[in-house]
């Protein structure tokens, strides 16, 4: 009806017209298309756009740089890399999962080595679910503040993940240190104090991009991991690194106290050379693999961190990222699988004749 009504009125308008007026008016009828509303907005947005089809760490202009950890409300692209990223999630949940339990429903794993290792387990545990929540709140259930709040548990976890690490690498020097005094409650003290430190200061990284430091409102601000600010990403770095260095030097305090403890059983004992020499190698490689697996892991996205921003390509922060994940999925392999007492358990479980009484040998962390 509307069509009709406006030819009617230029028809009229035409008739009125002279000649020349006429014809001019006419030409520009003939030229003129009864195209709809839609169809011009169909014409001005081509439907081969790029908008979105950005993944969930997928550049937010179209030049592929900067991870996007922030959801979009657009239907979103299925990435390639997000599907190994929850993967790996799957993988370090169900290895932390099993840890976790086993510690806990076991009443003889209440020693602070023990402890430590459910630290880094739970860390790990959480890291694996806040890769796969990610994955289905950008992909399932897209929402911006539920993105933020999976941001937050991932660097929560991640950052307790590495912490617990550190705890453990102080564990080992002082049960080495302070042998004779290592067993009391001094201890155990010092063990829920290095918790809750840990745990504090990763809850508090979590909390900084859900409490308002993102950028979401400031794009350029952001960095190669977004909505984490630069400076947020920066202070993460920095802080992995200084744990990395203090790891190092403690590992190498532990590799001299185990050469010189060894060189005094062999002298007491009059071992031969070369088993004082196999043990001292045995022992070297054992903190070779814990501290090189850990560097390998963290320190390419570390360093990638500081150096990169938010017109670095995505494709080297997926490169990054996901050995760090990685890290997670080892750690129950060299901290918990390698351990007797939860062998034990393990095959116990696996025997079906599981009992949460089965008596254990006290072991330093220094044997694990």
């Amino acid at each position: 009806m509307l069509l009709k009504t406006t030819f009617g009125g230029n028809k009229a308008v035409l008739s009125r017209l002279g000649g020349t007026g006429a014809a001019r008016g006419q030409q520009v009828l003939r030229g003129c298309s009864c195209r709809s509303p839609s169809a011009i907005m169909l014409e001005k947005e081509p439907p081969n756009s790029s908008e979105g089809q950005q993944g969930w760490f997928s550049a937010r202009n179209g030049s592929g740089s900067s991870l996007d950890l922030e959801s979009v409300v657009q239907p979103l692209a299925l990435n390639l890399w997000d599907v190994v990223l929850c993967i790996s999630g799957t993988i370090i949940s169900c290895e932390n999962a099993i840890v976790v339990v086993v510690i806990f429903y076991t009443p003889a794993f209440r020693a602070p080595m023990f402890l430590l290792i459910g630290s880094l387990a739970t860390a790990d545990l959480l890291a694996g679910l806040g890769l796969i929540l990610h994955f289905a709140f950008v992909y399932l259930i897209p929402s911006e503040a539920v993105s933020l709040l999976t941001v937050g548990l991932l660097v929560t976890s991640f950052t307790a993940s590495v912490g617990s690490l550190l705890t453990i690498t102080i564990d080992r020097y002082l049960s080495l240190y302070n042998a004779l005094t290592y067993y009391s409650e001094r201890t155990v003290t010092r063990t829920y104090i290095m918790l809750i430190l840990t745990w504090g200061a990763s809850i508090c990284y979590g909390l900084l991009p859900v409490m308002g430091w993102n950028c979401l409102k400031e794009p350029s601000a952001c960095s190669i991991v977004r909505p984490l600010t630069k400076s947020h990403l920066i202070i993460l770095s920095v802080s992995f690194l200084a744990v990395f260095a203090a790891m190092l030097q403690l590992y190498v305090q532990i590799c001299r106290i185990v050469c010189r403890h060894a060189h005094q059983i062999a002298v007491q004992r009059h071992f031969l050379a070369s088993s004082h020499y196999d043990t001292t190698r045995k022992g070297i490689a054992t903190l070779a693999v814990i501290l090189g697996t850990f560097a390998s892991c963290w320190l390419p996205f570390a360093v990638y961190g500081l150096l990169g921003d938010d017109s670095s390509p995505a494709l080297y922060t997926y490169v990054t990222l996901l050995p760090a994940t990685y890290n997670s999925m080892l750690n129950p392999v060299i901290y918990a699988f390698r351990n007797q007492e939860i062998q034990k358990v393990l095959w116990a479980v696996c025997c079906g004749c599981f009992s949460s009484t089965l008596p254990f040998r006290s072991r330093s962390p220094s044997d694990v």
